[in-house]
Protein backbone atom coordinates (compact mmCIF):
# COMPACT_ATOMS: atom_id res chain seq x y z
CA UNK A 1 0.00 0.00 0.00
CA UNK A 2 1.19 3.28 -0.67
CA UNK A 3 1.73 6.39 2.08
CA UNK A 4 -0.84 9.54 0.73
CA UNK A 5 0.75 12.13 -0.54
CA UNK A 6 0.64 15.22 -2.43
CA UNK A 7 2.54 16.06 -5.66
CA UNK A 8 3.66 19.08 -7.34
CA UNK A 9 5.70 20.41 -10.29
CA UNK A 10 7.50 24.25 -10.69
CA UNK A 11 8.77 25.63 -13.56
CA UNK A 12 10.97 28.63 -14.01
CA UNK A 13 9.18 30.23 -17.10
CA UNK A 14 11.42 33.37 -17.28
CA UNK A 15 15.05 34.98 -17.24
CA UNK A 16 13.96 35.71 -13.37
CA UNK A 17 12.30 34.47 -10.96
CA UNK A 18 8.51 33.77 -12.38
CA UNK A 19 7.42 30.17 -11.86
CA UNK A 20 4.15 28.16 -12.71
CA UNK A 21 3.16 25.42 -10.59
CA UNK A 22 0.64 22.66 -11.25
CA UNK A 23 -0.45 19.49 -9.01
CA UNK A 24 -0.51 15.96 -10.21
CA UNK A 25 -3.86 16.37 -9.29
CA UNK A 26 -4.29 19.52 -11.05
CA UNK A 27 -2.40 19.52 -13.99
CA UNK A 28 -4.76 21.75 -16.02
CA UNK A 29 -4.95 24.44 -12.85
CA UNK A 30 -1.65 26.11 -13.05
CA UNK A 31 -0.79 29.02 -10.95
CA UNK A 32 2.11 31.74 -11.44
CA UNK A 33 3.75 33.17 -9.04
CA UNK A 34 7.01 35.81 -8.80
CA UNK A 35 8.25 38.12 -6.85
CA UNK A 36 7.98 41.69 -6.87
CA UNK A 37 10.69 44.12 -9.20
CA UNK A 38 13.64 44.03 -9.02
CA UNK A 39 14.22 40.38 -8.16
CA UNK A 40 10.91 39.50 -10.00
CA UNK A 41 8.58 40.80 -12.09
CA UNK A 42 5.68 40.79 -9.50
CA UNK A 43 3.27 39.15 -12.31
CA UNK A 44 2.48 35.99 -10.19
CA UNK A 45 2.00 35.39 -6.43
CA UNK A 46 4.62 35.32 -3.91
CA UNK A 47 5.37 32.93 -1.79
CA UNK A 48 3.88 34.31 1.38
CA UNK A 49 0.79 35.30 -0.37
CA UNK A 50 0.60 31.41 -1.55
CA UNK A 51 0.59 30.30 1.91
CA UNK A 52 -1.93 32.38 2.99
CA UNK A 53 -4.47 31.28 0.40
CA UNK A 54 -3.55 27.71 1.43
CA UNK A 55 -4.19 28.31 4.61
CA UNK A 56 -7.50 30.32 3.91
CA UNK A 57 -8.48 27.56 2.13
CA UNK A 58 -7.88 24.72 4.42
CA UNK A 59 -9.18 26.46 7.31
CA UNK A 60 -12.48 27.07 5.54
CA UNK A 61 -13.03 23.67 3.83
CA UNK A 62 -12.71 22.34 7.42
CA UNK A 63 -14.94 24.99 8.69
CA UNK A 64 -17.62 24.31 5.88
CA UNK A 65 -17.27 20.68 6.95
CA UNK A 66 -17.33 20.71 10.78
CA UNK A 67 -20.48 22.88 10.29
CA UNK A 68 -22.44 20.87 8.15
CA UNK A 69 -21.49 17.72 10.30
CA UNK A 70 -22.60 19.76 13.69
CA UNK A 71 -26.09 19.22 10.93
CA UNK A 72 -26.05 23.37 10.26
CA UNK A 73 -26.81 25.66 7.00
CA UNK A 74 -23.78 27.08 4.91
CA UNK A 75 -24.64 29.54 2.09
CA UNK A 76 -21.62 31.08 2.43
CA UNK A 77 -18.10 31.80 3.65
CA UNK A 78 -15.70 34.07 3.00
CA UNK A 79 -12.16 34.63 4.21
CA UNK A 80 -10.01 37.14 4.59
CA UNK A 81 -6.15 36.54 5.98
CA UNK A 82 -3.65 39.22 6.59
CA UNK A 83 0.14 37.99 7.73
CA UNK A 84 2.20 40.48 9.67
CA UNK A 85 5.56 39.33 8.37
CA UNK A 86 9.00 40.27 9.55
CA UNK A 87 11.07 42.32 7.27
CA UNK A 88 15.00 41.67 8.56
CA UNK A 89 16.13 38.13 8.16
CA UNK A 90 14.61 35.74 8.63
CA UNK A 91 11.60 36.94 6.70
CA UNK A 92 8.77 35.21 7.76
CA UNK A 93 5.01 36.11 9.03
CA UNK A 94 5.03 36.33 12.64
CA UNK A 95 1.18 36.45 13.06
CA UNK A 96 -1.63 35.46 10.49
CA UNK A 97 -5.27 37.58 11.86
CA UNK A 98 -7.99 35.37 10.00
CA UNK A 99 -11.47 36.44 9.72
CA UNK A 100 -14.34 33.59 8.57
CA UNK A 101 -17.62 35.32 7.13
CA UNK A 102 -19.82 33.25 7.46
CA UNK A 103 -23.58 33.25 6.11
CA UNK A 104 -25.97 30.94 7.99
CA UNK A 105 -28.97 30.84 9.63
CA UNK A 106 -28.80 28.47 12.39
CA UNK A 107 -25.26 28.81 13.70
CA UNK A 108 -25.10 29.94 17.06
CA UNK A 109 -21.35 31.53 18.71
CA UNK A 110 -20.69 28.50 20.14
CA UNK A 111 -20.93 26.68 16.57
CA UNK A 112 -18.76 28.58 14.67
CA UNK A 113 -16.09 28.74 17.83
CA UNK A 114 -16.13 24.88 18.39
CA UNK A 115 -15.37 24.31 14.47
CA UNK A 116 -12.79 26.86 14.10
CA UNK A 117 -11.23 25.49 17.84
CA UNK A 118 -11.60 22.26 15.70
CA UNK A 119 -10.37 22.88 12.62
CA UNK A 120 -7.08 24.08 13.97
CA UNK A 121 -6.18 21.33 16.32
CA UNK A 122 -6.95 18.44 14.08
CA UNK A 123 -9.07 18.97 11.43
CA UNK A 124 -6.90 21.55 8.80
CA UNK A 125 -3.48 20.39 8.02
CA UNK A 126 -2.17 23.67 7.03
CA UNK A 127 -2.82 24.64 10.39
CA UNK A 128 -1.24 21.78 12.46
CA UNK A 129 2.13 22.91 9.97
CA UNK A 130 1.98 26.23 11.23
CA UNK A 131 1.37 26.04 14.51
CA UNK A 132 3.27 27.00 17.05
CA UNK A 133 5.59 28.81 14.35
CA UNK A 134 3.38 31.62 13.39
CA UNK A 135 0.73 32.94 15.98
CA UNK A 136 -2.97 32.83 14.28
CA UNK A 137 -5.63 35.02 15.23
CA UNK A 138 -8.56 34.04 14.32
CA UNK A 139 -12.10 36.28 14.32
CA UNK A 140 -15.75 35.34 12.58
CA UNK A 141 -18.79 37.21 11.87
CA UNK A 142 -21.97 35.44 11.20
CA UNK A 143 -24.24 37.02 9.19
CA UNK A 144 -27.79 35.83 8.48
Amino acid sequence: MSEPQEEVNVRLINRKVQFTGVSNANPEQPITFDYKPPLGDGLGYNGLELLLMGFSGCSATAIVYLLRKMGKTVSGLEVNAKGIRREQPPIKFEKIFIEFILNSEDTKDTDIRKAIQLAEQSVCPVWQMIKGNVEVVPEYRIIT
